[in-house]
């Protein structure tokens, strides 16, 4: 049966370019999915919360024409302020009607065949599908057989509507930046549904390491995800995880670490910390740092 599907990207600075290469690839993974009769009505949005608008007119024009070519319709919603990821996805989600959702990061490209491989893997139980990113694999681990996995990355995620529209969406009042994918993958399980990883799916992600291995990172980028390490353990009732990275923040001399402490601190203070949940510990997992353990 043929679906209907919302692709949807929010952009910050992204080069015209890039944006433009973006979408070319979004129309070829479409016509793919046409041609192989598993997609019908599609639209393609993009929210941009730049501090100007990163596509002209004559751009948004291109990107409709591409659109368009493959039977789809094209939105773009102009912020007008940097939302973050969460809320600017919920913006985009909240204005489709589509039974499936794709969440799609704008600086990924998806390989011609990525939309067949993932509808192909929905079923009942599935709440959430992640491609596979490329060159660099994320290193979680998932079940070689079922595809099953802890959470998933949104660089590039189908999620069924009705579930989405369930759970509220992305938790926007917690999670600005980072981990707002891992929060909804916990919440995704915790309403009974899988989390399944599909390799087959494959997504050009263009992240490069520096020479000495490391993940290249800016001061908001820190920021942000250390902010969101302490929402995280916080929501899940993990005190003890709490307790270390709070430690660790606090004695660490880094100035975006000990930002992140003091506004948590800060909304603890006001009582604005989100409700506690999983205390039983059914999904959520802090290993090494990480939020499930890794391969490699």
């Amino acid at each position: 049966m043929a679906r209907s599907i919302d692709i949807q990207s929010v952009v910050y600075t992204n080069a015209a370019k890039d944006l433009l290469r973006a979408a070319e690839a979004v129309g070829n993974a479409v016509r793919v999915a046409r041609r192989d009769g598993l997609l019908d009505k599609w639209t393609f949005r993009l929210g941009d919360g730049s501090p100007e608008a990163m596509l002209n007119d004559d751009e948004l024009e291109t990107i409709e024409s591409l659109v368009v070519a493959e039977g789809g319709a094209f939105f773009s919603d102009v912020f007008g302020a940097n939302l973050g990821s969460a809320a600017g996805h919920n913006r985009l989600a909240a204005q489709g009607e589509n039974e499936q959702l794709v969440i799609l990061n704008p600086d990924a490209l998806m390989e011609p065949r990525l939309l067949s491989e993932m509808i192909g893997t929905l079923a009942s139980d599935i709440g959430f599908i992640e491609a596979r990113q490329i060159p660099i694999e994320h290193p979680k681990e998932y079940d070689a057989v079922t595809g099953d996995t802890d959470w998933g990355s949104t660089a590039c995620a189908m999620i069924p509507r009705s579930l989405f529209d369930q759970l509220s969406g992305f938790d926007a009042e917690t999670f600005f930046l980072y981990c707002d994918d891992v929060d909804f993958s916990w919440r995704v399980r915790l309403a009974g549904k899988r989390v399944v990883y599909q390799p087959s799916a494959r997504l050009f992600h263009d992240k490069r390491l520096t020479k000495e291995g490391d993940w290249p990172s800016s001061n908001a980028e820190r920021y942000y995800s250390a902010e969101a390490a302490l929402m995280l353990a916080y929501k899940y009732s993990r005190e003890d995880v709490l307790r270390k990275n709070s430690r660790i923040f606090r004695n660490s001399g880094d100035p975006n670490l000990l930002k992140a402490l003091r506004e948590f601190e800060s909304r603890r203070s006001a009582g604005t910390l989100p409700e506690q949940i999983d205390r039983d510990r059914r999904v959520a997992k802090f290993v090494s740092g990480n939020y499930a353990a890794h391969r490699y």
